[in-house]
């Protein structure tokens, strides 16, 4: 049904689109014929938001990856660097949930392991609505950020890095089978916020798979069953996203864009001080908003990144894609 669902609207978009098309080429031939050249003014500007909403729309085809549908996971790391790595990490956690909310996307919070003096050690997030891990997959990767730390009292300039890892929340049809006695199953007090029954009971479950080395950690829920429960999709969820990594790095002409993450791969470099620039380095989309992209506004990097991946090219280009 979510397959259908998503069929039917997308055709009834092409409907809407076309009828949009010759609504406006219609208005422009009348506004000719009278004279009358506020009505051209104003279809040419309509015509100008369709091309937008067209382009919009052919970026969103590329998203028929076999998971791009599904709802997403995503974790926040702090890399080396204590405070201001952690204060790093909460800023990109804060980001792509500002992000995710501005798309009506719905935010759950699944575990989050705060910091010494500030931010974040590590935060675990699910995003869901359509095609929520399609967008956010091309988030994954490490973050660079240099800034005048406001924890250095000398004010100095530092260089910190946050990685983040993106997987799909897989449904009931994909089958993923993992033996109990590959697992090691660990209980803990949770380490953020909760209240009093979260901070003094082992409620938080941390899965470990041992063939692969893949941990997962839940903590949002005041049951330690819930939670293990939980913890077992994230943890299907994270070897399925691996099957679909193995199988795309060996079908995919752009090997580089999908390596492993790692403090060699930034894909980012947000930049704030002695000037401001975010800039993706894998694309070269930039832009000296960065209080904008730091409240969410992700979305021309992420076609950027759909786009090359597809065509070789830039989200700039797309319109230019037949």
């Amino acid at each position: 049904m979510q397959e259908r669902t998503s069929l039917e609207d997308s055709l009834s978009g092409i409907g809407k689109v076309e009828q949009q098309l010759e609504d406006d080429i219609g208005m422009i031939e009348l506004g000719e014929a009278e004279g009358d050249a506020g009505v051209v003014a104003e279809a040419e500007a309509a015509l100008k938001t369709l091309k937008k909403e067209v382009a919009r729309r052919e970026l969103e085809a590329l998203l028929s990856g076999e998971a791009d549908g599904f709802d997403s996971y995503l974790e926040v790391h702090a890399g080396a660097g204590g405070t201001e790595s952690q204060d790093w990490a909460q800023m990109l956690l804060r980001m792509y949930t500002r992000w995710a909310e501005t798309h009506g996307f719905k935010v759950e919070f699944l575990e989050e392991s705060e910091g010494e003096e500030a931010g974040i050690k590590s935060a675990t997030i699910q995003v869901s609505g359509h095609n929520a891990y399609g967008w956010l997959k091309t988030e994954a990767g490490v973050h660079r950020l240099v800034r005048i730390s406001p924890f250095d009292s000398n004010a100095r300039r530092h260089t910190s890095f946050s990685s983040v890892q993106v997987f799909p929340v897989i449904d009931d049809s994909i089958k993923i089978d993992i033996k109990e006695s590959d697992v090691r199953v660990d209980t803990m007090r949770s380490g953020g916020a909760g209240g009093q029954h979260v901070n003094k009971t082992e409620s938080a479950v941390r899965l470990t798979h041992i063939p692969t080395g893949v941990a997962v950690v839940c903590q949002a829920g005041r049951s330690q069953h819930k939670n293990k429960a939980q913890a077992w999709d994230m943890l299907r969820a994270r070897l399925y996203q691996m099957e679909l990594k193995r199988r795309e790095e060996k079908a995919a002409a752009d090997q580089a864009a999908k390596t492993d993450i790692g403090w060699g791969h930034q894909i980012r470099s947000y930049v704030l001080q002695p000037y401001q620039m975010v800039k993706d380095l894998r694309t070269g989309v930039q832009t000296s908003d960065t209080s904008g992209v730091l409240n969410g506004e992700l979305d021309d990097f992420m076609a950027a990144t759909l786009a090359q991946r597809a065509f070789g090219t830039t989200g700039a280009d797309i319109e230019d894609v037949d």
